[in-house]
């Protein structure tokens, strides 16, 4: 597996537990991997239609789909 796909995991679980919505550093700190890394997997969540968007001045706030 690698570090894309586990953090794609990771974020997909995390999301499930906190709903309030979580920037991409805050997700990159919670799966230990870089911004980079956790942008991807956010865009590829993102692509699949697996999570939602949230744009709030400078940030953006990543929420699970129901």
């Amino acid at each position: 597996m690698t570090k894309t796909e586990r953090a794609i995991r990771e974020i997909e679980e995390i999301l499930k537990v906190d709903t309030r919505g979580l920037t991409i550093q805050e997700l990159s700190e919670r799966t230990r991997v870089s911004r980079i890394t956790a942008s991807i997997a956010i865009a590829r969540l993102e692509g699949e239609g697996v999570i939602k968007v949230r744009p709030i001045g400078n940030c953006k706030l990543h929420y699970l789909k129901k």
